[in-house]
This record gives C-alpha cells, structure tokens and sequence, in this order.
C-alpha cells in the first residue's frame, strides 16, 4: 500500500523538474553507497585500509570504464588485477 500511494496520489501531478532530476541521481548514490565500504574498509574489521588489493583494482576498474566507457573491458581488467595481487 506505502508503494503505490506515490502512484495514486501523486498520478495527475506534475513534479517539479529539480525533484525528477535529484530522483535521476538516486541510483548512482545507491551504487555508490554499496560500493564504497567494500573497497575503502578492510573486510570484517571495519578498518580504513589504504592498500587493500580491492581498492587499487576498484580505482583502476574505474578509471577504465571512465576511460574506454566499455564494461567487458573494465570487469577483465578489475577482476585480473584482483585476482593477480590477491
């Protein structure tokens, strides 16, 4: 019932377009907050750790799907280096 009131309610409304271009950024901020504590702390501890191997290759898997905007490429170059240094 909480779910779909916002489609009943909200149904013959317009939203305002700051409010539809916030609710745009909403996946990107929860892949982020899934993402984040994996690569930053280290596992089970809770720790910051600076040299974790699942940090340096999230940076440069990221920096290639910057880069080359190509997924199959940032997964084979994310993973090796993770599998190589762990």
């Amino acid at each position: 019932m909480l779910r779909a009131s916002f489609l009943v309610l909200l149904r013959d409304r317009k939203l305002p377009e700051s409010l539809t271009l916030s609710l745009g950024l909403v996946p990107a901020a929860v892949l982020a907050a899934l993402i984040a504590p994996e690569l930053l702390y280290a596992r089970g501890t809770g720790v910051f750790d600076p040299f974790s191997p699942r940090l340096a290759a999230g940076l440069l898997a990221a920096a290639v799907a910057w880069k080359t905007r190509n997924l199959l490429l940032t997964l084979i170059v994310g993973l090796g280096l993770l599998v190589v240094m762990g």
